[in-house]
């Protein structure tokens, strides 16, 4: 085993560990606002060290230039769409606590 495969063993080992935790915290969790904060290690930490560690297995190369991109991507874009989501999801809440929208579907 060389140093680089040690090396994207253990980000890979971290990588999961972060999806393992965001998954167990949406478990425990129960209000949608702790939910969601519970996902936001998984986009912006677990995929991104996911894509870093097969990039340092790929070695320099193509590969390894997509791997890093799809892995910027996802951490770059994560948060961005958990905010959206958390801003979406008071705006749902202020309509409904002020009577404009009803809280269910159409019957």
């Amino acid at each position: 085993m060389t140093w680089t495969h040690g090396l994207a063993l253990a980000l890979l080992c971290c990588g999961c560990a972060a999806l393992l935790l965001a998954a167990a915290a949406l478990a425990v969790l129960r209000s949608p606002y702790a939910r969601l904060h519970a996902l936001a290690p998984a986009t912006s930490l677990g995929v991104p060290l996911i894509c870093l560690a097969l990039a340092v297995d790929a070695g320099a190369g193509r590969l390894a230039a997509k791997l890093l991109v799809i892995g910027a991507l996802t951490a770059v874009s994560g948060p961005v769409t958990t905010i959206v989501v958390g801003r979406t999801m008071v705006h749902e809440d202020e309509a409904v606590d002020s009577g404009v929208r009803d809280e269910g579907p159409p019957a």
